[in-house]
């Protein structure tokens, strides 16, 4: 695929920029600066949309509001990983009944993963009428051009049109929240087909973005402050394969280890079939690559791997562990796991905790099987109990938060490396710690004695622990 069409034409750009005009003068007859709520669902590629669709309303002429009740126009950007996720934004949708009866002119959005299932669209416009717009992920280029067809028509639009290699938008400046993490989309989309998951049906086959423009935002990111930059992907080890060998994940790690300044970059997620020794080798030379990865394993049985279509193995798995340790000895682990896949057996659910033991997770999400309908696991027989699955996830998280406890406990003492964030302790029992922080491996640590440190790197000692995370003092010598 050629860089033309591997992207947005500017052809349609403008065509867009024009629609988004019109919009802005559509609301400049009201008089004032229309209002924007959004609120994202789900990962963080999720989240990165939303500060693309931010950005387009900023361009549009849209301010921002945190108070529904004072929007313009409300958007949520759905997440169709779990059954859980999306009951949550059903609840929220059913909510925005209340805005709307409020503010009739209230424009409701849905938009992303959800909503690019045909199934979730018809259910929004046969018991929701009060949606005003639905569009999937294919179609988010377009948005301008949905929502002036939406206001200077005065109906509702739903937009699930699009072609699973769609184009990528480039050339939008997106809206971030302030503060000094960013996130970072260098791909798109997922060949993995994973039986259980849903993400390459509603988010397409993978398109690599460009060395050259994620160095370009990437030099941006650092030049306005920010400085946690958390590179985007479904898959990022698989990062340039559509790209005729110009440039894969590693190398792109070196490129952006040579960008000038101060900032830590770290990446997500990482598929084990594609880790690579040289991976990790190029992390552990880049001093300004984390030493910290995500890296899911999803169980620990290899006939259920095998089903859910992971195409490695649980001696594959701990060797690739095994290397990350042996040239990154302090290098932070956290993976995913699945619990109660359909077939799994209580035998194989302990071969899972086994190699919990073996690999010891700094921390892990972990979730009960969720059937996606239009996937391979759907149709799959699932003897095991809705019980016994929670019993084995209620094991599982035991073991997982011994380990995190015993992990976190090797810190008492010592002196770390930590980003000050802006957010304060809300924990009452724990207020002598006012500062929230992050280490390298993106532990949680609370600090006393960082107050003006906002946004920068400075060394903390480690005081105490818990199992989600640590208490310490800015070391003596980095205060203002």
């Amino acid at each position: 695929m050629d860089r033309t069409s591997r992207v947005v034409s500017a052809e349609e750009m403008a065509r867009q920029r024009e629609f988004g005009a019109q919009v802005k003068a559509l609301y400049e007859r009201r008089g004032r600066v229309p209002m924007a709520y959004t609120q994202t669902f789900g990962c963080q590629q999720n989240e990165a949309d939303t500060e693309l669709i931010r950005g387009m309303l900023a361009e549009m002429g849209f301010g921002f509001c945190t108070d529904i009740d004072q929007a313009d126009i409300v958007i949520i950007n759905t997440c169709a990983i779990r059954e859980h996720a999306e009951d949550r934004v059903y609840g929220n949708v059913g909510e925005l009944s209340h805005a709307k009866k409020k503010n009739p002119a209230l424009v409701t959005v849905l938009c992303g993963c959800m909503a690019q299932q045909q199934h979730v669209a018809d259910r929004i416009k046969n018991s929701y009428p009060y949606v005003d717009i639905v569009f999937g992920t294919h179609a988010l280029p377009r948005f301008p051009q949905i929502l002036f067809e939406c206001l200077s028509r005065k109906k509702r639009v739903f937009d699930l049109e699009g072609d699973e290699k769609g184009a990528i938008l480039e050339g939008v400046t997106p809206v971030r929240k302030q503060g000094h993490r960013a996130w970072l989309s260098i791909m798109y989309g997922c060949n993995n087909f994973c039986s259980y998951c849903v993400v390459p049906y509603v988010r397409g086959r993978e398109r690599s973005r460009t060395p050259d423009v994620i160095l370009e935002e990437f030099r941006s990111l650092v030049a306005q402050g920010y400085k946690d930059i958390t590179l985007l992907g479904q898959n990022v080890n698989s990062y340039g394969s559509d790209l005729d060998g110009a440039c894969d994940f590693p190398t792109l790690l070196e490129m952006i280890n040579d960008v000038p300044g101060e900032f830590w970059v770290r990446f997500m997620t990482s598929h084990p079939k594609d880790a690579s020794t040289r991976l990790f080798d190029v992390m552990a030379k880049c001093e300004k690559v984390c030493a910290s990865i995500h890296l899911p394993v999803q169980a620990g049985s290899d006939r259920v791997l095998r089903e859910m279509n992971r195409r490695y193995t649980a001696e594959k798995y701990l060797s690739l562990v095994e290397y990350a340790r042996s040239v990154m000895p302090d290098i932070t682990m956290t993976s995913d796991i699945i619990v109660g896949f359909p077939g799994e057996t209580n035998e194989e659910f302990q071969e899972t905790v086994d190699l919990l033991e073996k690999v010891r997770f700094d921390s892990l999400f972990t979730f009960i099987f969720s059937p996606r309908r239009g996937t391979k696991a759907w149709d799959m027989p699932d003897p095991m109990s809705r019980e016994d699955k929670q019993k084995n996830f209620d094991r599982l998280l035991e073991v997982q938060n011994r380990i995190s406890k015993e992990k976190n406990d090797e810190y008492v003492g010592r002196r770390v490396r930590v980003l000050v964030g802006e957010e304060e302790n809300e924990k009452s029992y724990n207020n002598e710690y006012t500062k929230q922080s992050r280490t390298e491996g993106f532990k949680l640590v609370y600090l006393r004695g960082a107050e003006g440190l906002e946004g920068r790197f400075v060394d903390a000692i480690i005081e105490r622990s818990s199992t989600w995370a640590l208490f310490g003092s800015v070391a003596d010598g980095e205060s203002n």
